[in-house]
């Protein structure tokens, strides 16, 4: 009989097994032979393993029943998850990502939500969605029978059937015997306090304390209370293996292909055509690089049983300059690829400082908008989120209040005045006022119900914008609008977003394989020794 994955999986299965079974069989395994089980567990032969791997084919049965009962199960078996106010703040939905498990609002939550509800800041708009989703699910509950909260709430009445649990809100003071010695003024004290009574009250019931806030949880630890991060919103576990954009082929690949490899030329591109099978999880616009042969190429079709790659147009060469650019390194020519393909409408940038997103995309910018005319204008814009102190209120018009922030767009423009030839001081001067009459800088906060028509829309220091604000931008683009969005998530300022909850990584991930999306991270720096020696070094 031929045998099946299972020796790989073995420990997987034989430590979940007792997990799955009831409390009185566990205490009868390891009255009986819990001890001896592990010590054979070497020796196990071959009808065992088989006998092993049969067994999680009947315990998801088993898992598909009892789904079905999770509304029944006895309020002892499952987690009561305590939400700290940042939580609720930064995802006004947190109250329905726990799945049977049940949640607890403390008093303090309630009045901390209360202190944030008015202004015109993401935050203040999701604490009063936040608000609205709990009278929601208390008004429905009344609609049936008046509300015992005390009892809990089903989070599903307003259908979110996912989430099977109850919520539950302090109805009542709490005589909380420990302080912990910090005394009762500080809110974050007064959770701990509130999770310590749970924890005393509900000694059969996990009570985990769920919070943004670094400095809380490493307190609840320390006085030997569970404590988490919200990571319902991340959209990676690990920024290292966020989608690069790129893969990079051996010389064995190609051996591999073999006689399967068919190539023809078109249109000034050469086209490869080889079986889905030697090359997995690839996608639309994806770009492949064989540095031995040079071979640049597109992903430009994926099928069942073939990958279709096209070569790229060669930015490094002098003749096919942007705006006086070329290309310094293969992810830059992948960059200008994109940029200039009016056949994607949506492109990410993402690279440490130096790597010339800024420059490439205004070069490409300008190149389109003053030579080809594909695009009306260039429209600038960028999150005002301040490396250091608040230099506070800035006096004029939104674009001259925006000016101070795009110092990376003069920069980047005077690089690109000095390709313009002869004529000396007097025509670079025309010529960058030509530029700057093509670039319109805009704040985000009146971005809101605009419709871009032919604009090259370009977002600068996106990481520091949440997925519903990046979102919000995009779905302003409207026909023949092109959006870039440019950022590195290593260098995120915004005190609520890591590299793993960013709008940047979120459509990064998310419009990887669209045919008219792409994204590349470029890797090598380019704007000096120093700035990429600093960029090692520090």
């Amino acid at each position: 009989m031929p045998l099946p994955k299972a020796p790989i999986k073995l420990g997987g299965v034989v430590k979940k097994v007792p997990e799955r079974k009831s409390s009185k069989t566990i205490k009868g395994k390891r009255s009986s032979s819990g001890l001896s089980k592990v010590k054979k567990q070497e020796q196990v032969d071959v009808e065992k393993i088989v006998a092993l791997a049969k067994k999680p084919t009947k315990k998801r049965q088993t898992l598909v029943e009892t789904k079905k009962e999770n509304t029944f199960k006895s309020k002892q078996e499952k987690k009561l998850f305590v939400l700290d106010t940042n939580v609720l703040m930064h995802d006004p939905t947190s109250l329905f990502r726990f799945q049977e498990h049940d949640v607890y609002i403390p008093l303090v939550t309630l009045e901390e939500l209360d202190l944030h509800k008015t202004g015109m800041s993401e935050v203040s708009r999701n604490v009063r969605q936040t608000t609205r989703e709990i009278d929601s699910l208390i008004k429905t509950s009344a609609k049936s029978d008046r509300p015992q909260l005390y009892e809990g709430i089903p989070l599903n009445l307003n259908g979110h059937s996912d989430s099977t649990g109850f919520l539950y809100f302090q109805t009542e003071p709490l005589d909380l015997k420990k302080n912990f010695g910090f005394g009762d003024e500080k809110p974050d004290n007064q959770i701990l306090s509130v999770v310590q009574h749970l924890k005393t009250k509900f000694k059969r019931r996990e009570v985990i304390l769920v919070s943004k806030d670094i400095n809380i949880r490493i307190k609840a630890t320390a006085l030997m209370l569970l404590a988490e991060d919200y990571y319902n919103d991340s959209v990676i576990d690990d920024a290292d293996i966020l989608y690069s954009g790129v893969t990079k082929l051996d010389r064995q690949f190609w051996e591999q292909i073999g006689d399967s490899l068919e190539s023809w030329q078109q249109g000034g591109s050469i086209f490869y055509r080889f079986a889905s099978s030697f090359l997995e999880k690839i996608h639309l616009n994806q770009f492949i690089y064989y540095q031995e042969e040079n071979l640049s190429a597109r992903v430009e079709e994926v099928a069942k049983d073939f990958v279709l790659l096209k070569t790229l147009k060669d930015f490094s060469h002098s003749k096919n300059s942007v705006w006086g650019i070329t290309s310094r390194n293969p992810e830059q020519n992948f960059a200008l690829n994109l940029l200039l393909d009016p056949e994607v409408d949506f492109v990410t940038l993402l690279g440490q400082a130096g790597t010339g997103k800024t420059l490439l995309t205004l070069a490409a910018g300008l190149a389109q908008t003053l030579e080809t005319r594909t695009y009306s204008e260039i429209i600038m814009t960028r999150a005002t989120v301040p490396l250091g102190e608040d230099i506070g209120y800035l006096p004029g018009t939104e674009e001259e209040k925006m000016i101070p922030w795009m110092g990376a767009m003069e920069d980047n423009l005077e690089v690109l005045n000095r390709g313009v030839e002869g004529g000396g001081d007097w025509s670079r001067s025309a010529a960058i006022d030509l530029m700057k009459s093509r670039i319109r800088i805009k704040s985000l906060s009146f971005m809101r119900g605009r419709t871009f028509l032919s604009k090259f829309l370009i977002i600068d220091e996106a990481q520091n914008l949440t997925p519903k604000e990046m979102k919000a931008l995009i779905t302003r683009a409207g026909p023949g609008t092109k959006v870039v969005c440019l950022g590195n998530v290593a260098q995120i300022d915004s005190p609520y977003l890591t590299e793993s909850s960013s709008g940047l990584s979120y459509v990064v991930d998310k419009f990887k394989g669209w045919r008219h999306g792409g994204h590349i991270t470029l890797q090598r720096g380019e704007r000096s020794r120093l700035a990429d020696f600093a960029s090692d070094t520090l």
